[in-house]
């Protein structure tokens, strides 16, 4: 194994405790998770939660794995916060439990603990898995899941999406599907993207990279609904990641249906080495140089369809849900 590179940024100040928080969130009553001024955000709500329990005049800051957007949910989100020894002694083995008291009904804290030597929550992370809920139903969504799925008016063709999402897996420059940020690359590993309809009805598609870039899951599902209606070819999404430029025919799919379900990290003596690579600017060419290959993909079932229902028409393009 090669010597770990170490920076600096990943070393906790002395008198300080890294603590790894696994936590939850229902992302409709929030503008994100991201801390912003005059709005209702996860990280401010978390970090004045904090502020109270620990009876601290400032405020801890939370480094997060994904920041979410308005609207979407997490079930598996993990931050860090770096707490003064003194502070950590003393609530180590309540603070679970004296958030739950402060914070609102919509956040829950599952897990504080110290995390080991070079954890970072956002750079430290392998892989984030997401899922996004889709209901097909004539009838629309059961109104006791409308919070987390979408209604899509239009039948889905489950084996067709998979189709095209097997041609999307890999390393590539994802630029097509994401809203670009000053400095930022659109250069992603996806390393799992299928769908399958549950037994509910519910479609429900996984997606899982090494990271993404903004909008980039809402995107592709975009993309992958038109797919599953009837409205695209299974080669089209494709054919728009080759492109390399946003194609105004795939919109970015509703919020709400989308939860952050996982999110991974190596063991402890491989943490030093990943915040690195994590850090690094990535290349299309440092990816051919590594041989990354995406992971295993099983594709999902699909259903027959829908006894009496007329040939789906093939109009123009239509905005999802």
């Amino acid at each position: 194994m090669s010597t770990p590179t170490y920076d600096d940024r990943d070393l906790v100040a002395p008198g300080l405790v890294r603590v790894r928080l696994d936590l939850s969130y229902d992302g409709a009553a929030f503008s994100g998770w991201a801390r912003q001024e005059g709005r209702r955000t996860v990280q401010g709500e978390v970090e004045e939660a904090l502020r109270i329990v620990t009876r601290s005049a400032e405020r801890f800051e939370l480094t997060v794995a994904g920041r979410t957007d308005a609207g979407v949910h997490a079930r598996g989100q993990v931050a860090h916060v770096d707490l003064p020894e003194a502070v950590w002694a003393q609530q180590r083995d309540r603070l679970v439990r004296r958030l739950a008291g402060r914070l609102p009904q919509e956040v829950r804290v599952w897990r504080a603990d110290e995390a080991p030597p070079y954890f970072n929550a956002r750079f430290s992370a392998i892989w984030r898995r997401y899922a996004y809920r889709v209901s097909d139903h004539p009838g629309g969504v059961d109104p006791l899941l409308r919070g987390h799925v979408l209604w899509h008016n239009w039948p889905l063709d489950v084996a067709a999406m998979n189709d095209a999402s097997l041609r999307l897996l890999g390393t590539h420059d994802f630029a097509a599907f994401c809203k670009r940020r000053e400095g930022a690359t659109t250069i992603r590993a996806l390393r799992d993207l299928r769908w399958e309809r549950r037994p509910d009805g519910i479609v429900e598609g996984t997606v899982r990279a090494d990271a993404f870039c903004h909008n980039m899951v809402r995107s592709l599902v975009g993309a992958l609904l038109f797919v599953g209606d009837g409205h695209r070819p299974p080669q089209w999404p494709a054919a728009v990641l080759a492109a390399g430029t946003r194609d105004s025919a795939v919109h970015v799919v509703r919020p709400h249906g989308l939860t952050l379900e996982e999110v991974a990290y190596p063991s402890a003596d491989e943490l030093a080495a990943r915040n690195a690579e994590a850090r690094a600017r990535r290349t299309l060419a440092d990816a051919d140089a590594t041989g990354a290959a995406p992971g295993p993909f099983t594709p999902a079932g699909s259903r027959a369809p829908r006894p009496g229902r007329s040939p789906r028409p093939t109009p123009g393009p239509r905005r999802a849900g």
